[in-house]
């Protein structure tokens, strides 16, 4: 998904936040997972101004949502910048994050926070504001004012010849950004997501505790439907399932929207609309994620809906299990996410018979294996780089023919260890007869209920 850059300036951002219905808690407070540990915090601040060399990045929180477009009362609860979250634990608005790096490596950390506004917290609940609290939530100690931070950052900024910005591209028109520019000085201005990309590729020990999470819940639900699905539901049934066991385990929300593709509908790879009823014979695609203390799952199973693989699906399912067993085995350090594509695709190519003829079913696998995930589904990382250990990455080949309105996609989270690999997403079953067994136990406990 593409994600835009609001256009405000420091000010309207910063009295959005005061204005805000709805306010979050500051790092998770009473949510499962619970804080971010401090000494995890430095950690990825210091690794981030190791990148920077000499110069100030600038990290403005995720905006607030729009009230006048939205009515009183928007739908969704506030979602805070994933960078601006992973390097300082709060969800706080209208929150600002500076580092200035110097020739070392090393250097100074500022926070923002909005004043706290008793009046506005009566109605929306506590917040957190600058103060102890913070400091020591965060491990940041230099926290201040937002209030300051319209004068104090463009001054700060104008005293360095490197500003580093979350750029997104064709909006530096955006006033906030213009300004910053002018006031560095020269033609300073560098794109932080790159580095950003790079300091987050790695998972740490909470990233990959939450994503575990995340990845259970997924892989629950996975089998409860399963389990409790017959010919006749409706998609949107199943994915009320799903997302109940979601909630009850304790995801924040999902990770992305639910792909719940019945019959034809599972030859559409991003297929969200969820309304078909399903009938005795159709594969059904489930490609699902929890979204956990900010980490996202990402798991997809083909599963016959009436329980029973057909002979010519059985054929192509197996077909598509074996190009993602193989591609599974090669994940190790030094390995590249192309090189994986290519040893499933040639499995696909070599071993596929005449299951598509005229052609091969390579030609039918119309996306990439494997892509990064973290606190993205789609998480952010240089796509060429060699695997290394605490990288976490997807395994999804797929076959899609539309014209029997037959689609086929296994997927499953996979973090790459120091020897090789784990596969995190094993709670859900992957081989026919698996599924079968499973399903089956489903239409023995709805008989037992009759």
């Amino acid at each position: 998904m593409v994600v835009g850059i609001l256009k405000v300036s420091l000010p309207a951002l910063l009295s959005a936040a005061l204005a805000f219905s709805g306010a979050p808690l500051a790092a998770q407070s009473g949510a499962l997972p619970g804080p971010v540990p401090v000494a995890l915090l430095e950690t990825r601040r210091e690794a981030l101004l190791a990148q920077l060399g000499s110069g100030i990045a600038v990290l403005p929180s995720a905006p607030v949502l729009d009230e006048e477009s939205n009515g009183d009362y928007p739908q969704g609860s506030y979602r805070q910048d994933n960078d601006f979250f992973r390097l300082t634990g709060l969800e706080e608005p209208g929150s600002w994050l500076v580092l200035v790096a110097d020739s070392t490596g090393h250097g100074q950390v500022i926070l923002y926070l909005p004043p706290r506004d008793p009046a506005t917290e009566q109605w929306n609940g506590a917040r957190l504001g600058p103060g102890p609290e913070a400091a020591a939530l965060s491990g940041i100690q230099d926290v201040r004012p937002a209030t300051l931070a319209d004068e104090q950052i463009p001054e700060m900024v104008a005293q360095y010849r490197r500003l580093w910005l979350k750029l997104i591209p064709k909006v530096t028109s955006d006033p906030t950004v213009e300004r910053l520019m002018r006031q560095s000085g020269a033609d300073t201005v560098v794109d932080l997501r790159p580095v950003l990309g790079r300091v987050r590729v790695v998972k740490d020990a909470d990233e990959i505790a939450r994503l575990r999470r995340a990845i259970t819940l997924t892989t629950d639900a996975q089998v409860e439907v399963m389990r409790s699905t017959a010919p006749g539901a409706w998609e949107y049934e199943i994915q009320a399932g799903i997302e109940a066991v979601f909630r009850r385990g304790g995801a924040d929300r999902l990770g992305f929207p639910s792909i719940v593709g019945s019959g034809p509908n599972s030859t559409t790879l991003h297929y969200v609309t969820n309304h078909r009823k399903t009938q005795s014979g159709d594969l059904v695609v489930t490609d699902i994620g929890a979204e956990y203390g900010y980490y996202t799952a990402d798991v997809t199973r083909t599963w016959p809906v009436s329980g029973k693989f057909t002979p010519r699906q059985r054929a192509l399912y197996d077909l598509v299990l074996g190009s993602q067993q193989i591609a599974i085995d090669s994940v190790r350090p030094g390995i590249t996410l192309l090189q994986l594509h290519r040893i499933a695709q040639g499995y696909l190519k070599h071993h596929s018979g005449d299951l598509c003829a005229p052609k091969t079913c390579d030609e039918y696998f119309i996306h990439g294996l494997s892509h990064w995930l973290g606190m993205d589904v789609h998480d952010v990382g240089p796509h060429n780089a060699p695997l290394a250990p605490g990288m976490v990455l997807t395994v999804e080949p797929g076959v899609y023919l539309a014209a029997e309105g037959l689609g086929i996609r296994i997927e499953d989270d996979v973090l790459v260890t120091a020897s090789g690999h784990e596969l995190l997403s094993a709670g859900a079953p992957r081989a026919a007869a698996d599924i079968e067994k499973v399903m089956a136990e489903g239409a023995r406990l709805r008989k037992g209920k009759r």
